[in-house]
C-alpha cells in the first residue's frame, strides 16, 4: 500500500480486547495509520467516539500524536508480559502525562423514535482522544487480572499482543480468522505433504 492511501476498513483490526492494544496492532504487518482518513476510521471503529461523530477537524498532527502514543504502548506492553524486561520509566511517565487530558464529554440525545443515543458534547480534540487511549494503557497495566491475560500471538511472525478473555484462557492467536486460519492451513499442508511421501 502506498503512503497516503486510505486503508480499507477491513484492514483495521479491533479484536485485541483493549483500545490500546488495537492501536498497537495498527503497525502489523505494515503501517495502517498512514492518512488522516484512516485515523478517523480507526478512532470511530475503536469506539473512542460514537459513530457519526464529526472528525473533519482532524489534521496530520493527529497522526503524529497517535504514532507517538503507539510507540510508548509498544515499550510498555511487552514489559507487562515480562516485568523484568527493559526499563520503561520514561515511557510510563509520558503515558501518565497523556492520560491527564480530560476525556471527550458525552451526552444523551433523544432520537426521533424516542430512544437515547450517545453523542459528544462537541468535536473531540486530539489530546482528549489520546488521553482516553492512555487511560486504557494505565488501566491495563495496573489491573493484575487484565495484565495476567496479556498474550503474545502464537502465529508465525506475528508480534501482536491481545487480552485473552476466552473461557479457560486458551486463546492462541490475535485473531482466529487471520493467524489461526494461517496456522490451520499450514498444518493441513504439512499433513498433506506427509501423506504424499
Amino acid at each position: 500500500m502506498a503512503l497516503g492511501t486510505a486503508t480499507a476498513a477491513y484492514e483495521l483490526r479491533f479484536d485485541s480486547g483493549r483500545i490500546c492494544l488495537d492501536l498497537l496492532a495498527t503497525t502489523h504487518p505494515l503501517e495502517r495509520l498512514d492518512s488522516v482518513a484512516v485515523l478517523r476510521a480507526w478512532i470511530t471503529g475503536s469506539g473512542l467516539v460514537p459513530a457519526g461523530t464529526g472528525l473533519a477537524h482532524a489534521d496530520p498532527s493527529w497522526i503524529v500524536g497517535f504514532h507517538e502514543l503507539r510507540s510508548l504502548i509498544g515499550q510498555l506492553v511487552p514489559g507487562g508480559l515480562a516485568p523484568e524486561g527493559r526499563p520503561y520509566d520514561l515511557a510510563l511517565a509520558r503515558v501518565n502525562e497523556t492520560a491527564r487530558a480530560a476525556p471527550p464529554a458525552p451526552r444523551a440525545v433523544t432520537c426521533e423514535d424516542g430512544t437515547l443515543v450517545r453523542e459528544l458534547d462537541g468535536p473531540p480534540q486530539c489530546a482528549a482522544l489520546l488521553g482516553a487511549v492512555a487511560r486504557d494503557v494505565v488501566e491495563l497495566l495496573t489491573d493484575p487480572v487484565a495484565r495476567a491475560g496479556l498474550r503474545q500471538c502464537e502465529g508465525d511472525n506475528c508480534p501482536l499482543v491481545y487480552l485473552d478473555s476466552s473461557r479457560g484462557r486458551r486463546r492462541r492467536w490475535c485473531s482466529s480468522e487471520v493467524c489461526g486460519n494461517r496456522e490451520r492451513v499450514a498444518r493441513h499442508r504439512r499433513r498433506a505433504a506427509l501423506a504424499r511421501t
